[in-house]
């Protein structure tokens, strides 16, 4: 046992150094030798949970991108320490992760995966749009990928439409170009040229006149018909304007359908207890949201439900007006308290306490010089008054004895003439 101890221990030293070889540390010069070769770089501050967090994983994603044989170089850069590079990069948070390809720079956005960033990377490093020349190379493509788009046809503005949102777009997802001959028998276009969307086992083609701009219309069909949905997937949702809700699909594809692992951050997303299983409908537009007072027992049930928020006689909760503001920003200062006493009770203490200890002090200096209404100003007043009161008296008495004095000079001088 001890001795398989030692040879695992033995194996991690030696692996360790050959992994980390395959990401380098990044400086200045880095600038001048980028634009010949593409780049996969996480821009990190030392100080960063975050990046720390996501320190094995790089080294992870640059081992397997050499060992595939990709062209693609991995390295890292301390934001703080090379900040004008940072800046010219467009970096305001960390870790911030760019794939840099010529002129052009990347940003992830996804999950913090192996998996997720080598495949941004190798589909952001290869091609905008890939060519489908033939019917098996369609139907393959079909197989590896959930989401796709395809501009079916010849040159024509469209095709020159489609290569430009391609290349904003290209860090979502695949963009191909196709022949109709190349088509999968079961497609059936309307027009030449077309741009289709597959996903869902399905597809669904481009109307410029009912789906408006078509980047507008790549950003909403990006996701699939049904979701695993995260924090981040619900921000991205909200940001493309998919829909409004997060539970549902229906004719008019007015719904996203998903679901979410426990209720936690929906609670803290509406400001209340949702109970497991539940069923909620999210407007991302304005955050208000339905919830089915009863459980959910049949399919007509639950179609009734999502008809009923679209025709507006579901009862809506929530919603971005000024109460619910001043309720969020409640909520977030409690949950942040909350938060800090739970993972760290002495931090709590020393963080809050402090503040409230020098704020009380404060509060009791200022109430005890309030309630002395002045005495100490009279008791000097009255000070500086006493020496004036007994030269006063004196004088007074200096009178009194010399009036004495006169009265016996002349009660003596009266004495003398009786005499």
């Amino acid at each position: 046992m001890a001795g398989k101890s030692l040879l695992s221990l033995f194996a991690v030293l030696l692996w360790s150094p050959k992994v980390l070889c395959y990401v380098e540390d990044l400086d200045d010069t880095f600038k001048e030798k980028r634009m010949d070769e593409v780049w996969l770089v996480e821009f990190y501050a030392p100080w960063c949970g975050y990046c720390k967090k996501l320190e094995p994983v790089w080294y992870e994603v640059g081992a397997e991108l050499k060992s595939s044989g990709s062209l693609i170089n991995v390295g890292k850069m301390d934001a703080t320490a090379f900040s004008s590079v940072a800046s010219e990069f467009g970096v305001r948070g960390y870790p911030t992760i760019k794939l840099l390809k010529g002129d052009l720079a990347y940003n992830y956005k996804g999950p913090r995966t192996k998996e997720d960033i080598i495949e941004f990377a190798n589909r952001v490093a290869g091609p905008v749009v890939r060519a489908l020349p033939s019917r098996q190379m369609f139907e393959g493509v079909l197989n590896r990928h959930s989401v796709l788009f395809v501009y079916i046809g010849g040159d024509s503005p469209l095709k020159e439409k489609y290569i430009e949102v391609a290349s904003e777009m290209i860090v979502y997802t695949y963009f191909f170009s196709a022949l109709e001959d190349a088509l999968p028998t079961n497609v059936t276009l309307q027009e030449l040229p077309s741009v289709a969307v597959f996903k869902d086992r399905t597809y669904f083609l481009y109307d410029a006149y009912q789906d408006g701009e078509l980047s507008s219309w790549v950003n909403r069909e990006r996701f699939r018909g049904y979701l695993h949905i995260d924090g981040f997937t619900l921000y991205e949702l909200g940001e493309t304007g998919v829909g409004k809700g997060v539970s549902g699909s229906v004719p008019d594809r007015d719904f996203q359908f998903g679901h979410m692992d426990g209720n936690d951050y929906i609670n803290s997303l509406i400001m209340g207890e949702v109970p497991v299983p539940s069923i909620i409908v999210l407007n991302t537009s304005n955050d208000q949201y339905f919830l089915l007072g009863e459980p959910v027992k049949t399919l007509d049930q639950l179609v009734q439900f999502i008809h009923s928020v679209l025709d507006g006689s579901a009862q809506a909760q929530g919603g971005d007006g000024i109460f619910q503001r001043i309720k969020r920003v409640a909520f977030d200062a409690r949950s942040t308290v909350m938060s800090v006493f739970r993972s760290s009770p002495l931090l709590g203490c020393f963080l809050f306490g402090l503040p409230l200890g020098v704020i009380s002090l404060m509060c009791y200096g200022i109430c005890t010089a309030e309630s002395d209404d002045g005495t100490e100003e009279l008791d000097l007043l009255k000070r500086e008054a006493l020496p004036e009161e007994d030269e006063y008296e004196d004088r007074r008495r200096e009178g009194e004895e010399e009036e004495e004095e006169e009265r016996q000079e002349e009660k003596s001088a009266a004495d003398k003439k009786v005499d």
